[in-house]
């Protein structure tokens, strides 16, 4: 096939465009282009899109080449006419960019529409031909339509040449090799086998060295158990290989596993495990040292963590079920010894973890039962042993979690208060200890979650503000303590959407105001760190939300803003992360409240049904679950108020309200019941509402959503001026901000 003379003569391999919302995919397709470096046995080749060169550089990127053009048009056309390719990033941003699609016409128009690829990132290829499903669309109007003779888009509809990043499609390095693959004019196999290949070359060392440490490890075993058998002038000749064993062993586990994590090699981590486990359960427990014994646990410990980061939970079972064998032998030896003690608790604790993140409740409550068992024996011989009573502390905290997910609520209410006494005795004999500062703020921070969930709004303030005053100190004492900092902006920001409840708007927005300038500094400080993003989206959404109902919609509006465009990055990031999934949805759905207010119903309810569609499979899976069940009940009453089907409508209310009212577990939570009164008032069964609005009332239940709801029915809703002076008691401080 012979070359494109047109081509070849171009400037630019390719052309990106894109919304500058979409500037992260935009970066990395960029590196990604001019940094790919074209296999040997390709280059040179002649294909209908020319000689295929050793690199694709350079690639035009426009918002950055043109970052001081003056005439903004030209120089698009200029650099459009000397591109061999167009690659058009797709998402909604980018179908509604009247910028990108101009320049997919302007490209079009200069005759090269089939040297035009698409790279979908976000959104549904032609969701605007789907009813209700417009905004959705990730193709511009250019991309979906062919040019007529006269330069005119017609209503002859084509299929775009599209790659997929989503999750779940062709993922990023394949959709990155299908581009390569469209712009050289090669087969996407080939391409992939070469790619295949190189990294299989690439890995060969490393994996040779894996195999080479763990062939002398063997040997280096093998001839210290022989030597061991040997005379006793050759035992300390058997120790030393023995030590040199366990050293490499340690290497396999500790530099190695990490190198060849760096490089992605799950496969030889796995096998250099594999191996060490082998190597450890070969040796013999008995006729060994204990401190030998004590390092194999630590090992085999270090393995089943390394396994459940990897998301390997059975292969972590078995490394921490090896492990426990050993430390249970070793606890068993010496039961007045308070770090094996400690060590046997630990590993139970491990396997109630991982027990746990398999969602298997009962065992995970038996493990960490076990857990505390060992650790209260172990204080009857060191009764004030303070490392010991910590430890109490953070496995009681680990069972009071696990009875709070089983509905168990008094249990894990009486769990956490022995928590919060066992804080408060430890911080009393080493008041400036910071760890267990921050693990009584954390006690006080459970019960303020379980008093909220059974209407007790003052308790919930009071065990907010104590955790607050406790992160405040803490992160006055070391100011350059990031995790400090972010400790304190998270209190800041509970406390102050929970006073937000009471009817202390401004209080609350005040919080969440610091809360959110500290996490805007932190961002600067550490960018990367999707812990500080997480911070900033989350209660940016949640100020933004007050700030709507405070009627500054332009405020709320900057803030929605931001928080949609880094919930939308990090649930890229990292799709299994349902807490930022479900954080992205509410955003959604605060969004979507925003656009109601607006006048603006028919992108309400688009974006509260992209809402739900996170929110629906997330219900479905984590049913007990009480944030997913506020967040998915709140769009489904969302929905209904901004849809134009009446029998929709009241099927929603009805199915909501019948969700909300059997429930078992937070029934008495005042949002729950806020839902319920939304729903009932809206299918105008009001005497069915006025005893939870009664229940609502009793409790100092004040959101400005349910009072402007009741005002526009005309209810009375006074201030409960007692409820008021209970909660300037349980927070002294709230009246100083």
């Amino acid at each position: 096939m012979t070359a494109d003379p047109v081509t070849a003569a171009l400037r630019y391999r390719a052309f990106i465009s894109y919304s500058h919302r979409d500037k992260s995919w935009a970066d990395w397709l960029h590196r990604a282009l001019e940094a790919y470096v074209v296999p040997r046995r390709l280059v040179g080749q002649s294909t209908a899109a020319g000689v295929i060169p050793r690199r694709l550089a350079p690639i035009f990127r426009d918002r950055d080449e043109l970052a001081s053009a003056t005439d903004l048009d030209r120089k698009v056309n200029e650099a459009l006419a000397q591109s061999a390719n167009l690659i058009v990033i797709c998402s909604p941003h980018a179908a509604a960019s009247r910028w990108v699609d101009e320049e997919v016409l302007a490209f079009k128009r200069l005759g090269r529409g089939e040297r035009i690829f698409c790279l979908i990132v976000d959104g549904e290829p032609n969701a605007s031909a789907m009813p209700g499903r417009a905004a959705e669309e990730c193709f511009v109007h250019a991309l979906r339509h062919r040019l007529g003779a006269d330069g005119a888009l017609g209503e002859e509809r084509i299929e775009p040449i599209a790659a997929d990043a989503r999750a779940g499609k062709d993922g990023k390095t394949n959709a990155k090799l299908k581009l390569i693959a469209g712009m050289l004019d090669v087969g996407f196999d080939v391409l992939k086998q070469r790619e295949l290949q190189r990294r299989m070359r690439r890995m060969t060392a490393l994996a040779a060295l894996a195999l080479v440490v763990m062939a002398v490890t063997t040997i280096l075993a093998i001839t210290a158990v022989i030597a061991r058998n040997a005379a006793d002038v050759a035992r300390q000749a058997a120790e030393r290989r023995q030590k040199q064993a366990d050293g490499l062993v340690n290497f396999m586990l500790g530099d190695l596993n990490d190198k060849l994590a760096q490089v992605g090699r799950l496969d030889i981590m796995q096998a250099v495990d594999d191996r060490a486990m082998s190597y450890f359960q070969s040796l013999p427990i008995t006729d060994v040292t204990d401190v030998a014994l004590e390092q194999r646990a630590r090992a085999l410990e270090k393995i089943g963590s390394v396994r459940m980061d990897q998301g390997h939970l059975p292969q972590a079972m078995a490394s921490y079920r090896a492990a426990l064998k050993i430390a249970a032998k070793l606890a068993d030896r010496a039961p007045t010894d308070v770090p094996r003690q400690l060590a046997h608790a630990r590993i139970w604790a491990f396997i109630g973890m991982t027990h746990w993140q398999q969602g298997r409740l009962g065992a995970a409550q038996q493990d960490f039962d076990s857990a505390h068992a060992i650790l209260r024996r172990a204080q009857t011989h060191a009764p004030d042993d303070l490392k010991l009573l910590f430890n109490l502390a953070i496995i009681g905290n680990d069972l009071a979690h696990v009875l709070e997910a089983r509905g168990q609520f008094d249990a894990a209410t009486a769990q956490y208060r022995k928590m919060l006494a066992l804080c408060e005795r430890l911080v009393a004999t080493q008041p400036d200890n910071a760890e267990w500062l921050e693990y009584l703020g954390i006690a006080h921070n459970n019960l303020g979650k379980l008093a909220l969930q059974r209407g007790d709004l003052a308790t919930a303030v009071a065990q907010y503000a104590a955790d607050d005053a406790i992160e405040t100190r803490l992160a006055a004492r070391d100011p350059r303590d990031n995790n400090r900092r972010q400790n304190m902006l998270v209190s800041r920001a509970i406390l102050g959407r929970t006073l937000a409840l009471t009817g202390a708007l401004d209080v609350g927005r005040n919080d969440l105001q610091q809360a959110l300038a500290i996490a805007g500094q932190l961002v600067e400080v550490d960018p990367r760190n999707s812990s500080f993003q997480d911070n900033v989206a989350l209660y940016g959404m949640q100020l933004s939300r007050l700030q709507r109902m405070g009627g500054d919609l332009s405020a709320a509006h900057a803030l929605i803003e931001r928080s949609l465009r880094i919930f939308h990055d990090l649930t890229r990031q990292d799709p299994s992360n349902s807490g930022w999934q479900r954080a992205f949805a509410e955003t959604q759905v605060e969004q979507a409240e925003q656009s109601r207010a607006a006048g603006q119903l028919d992108a309400a309810r688009a974006q509260v049904q992209a809402a739900l569609r996170i929110l629906d499979p997330l219900f479905v899976r984590h049913p007990d679950d009480h944030a997913t069940l506020l967040a998915t009940m709140g769009a489904r009453l969302l929905l209904a108020a901004v849809t134009s089907d009446a029998p929709a409508a009241r099927h929603l209310r009805e199915d909501a309200l019948k969700t909300l009212q059997v429930q078992k577990n937070g029934r008495a939570d005042p949002r729950l019941l806020a839902l319920q009164v939304e729903a009932l008032l809206a299918l105008q069964r009001q005497a069915e509402a006025q005893p939870i609005i009664r229940q609502l009332w009793q409790g100092g239940y004040r959101d400005a959503a349910l009072v402007d709801r009741l005002q526009r029915q005309r209810i009375a809703y006074p201030v409960n001026v007692a409820f008021q002076q209970k909660l300037l008691a349980a927070d002294g401080t709230m009246h100083l901000r």
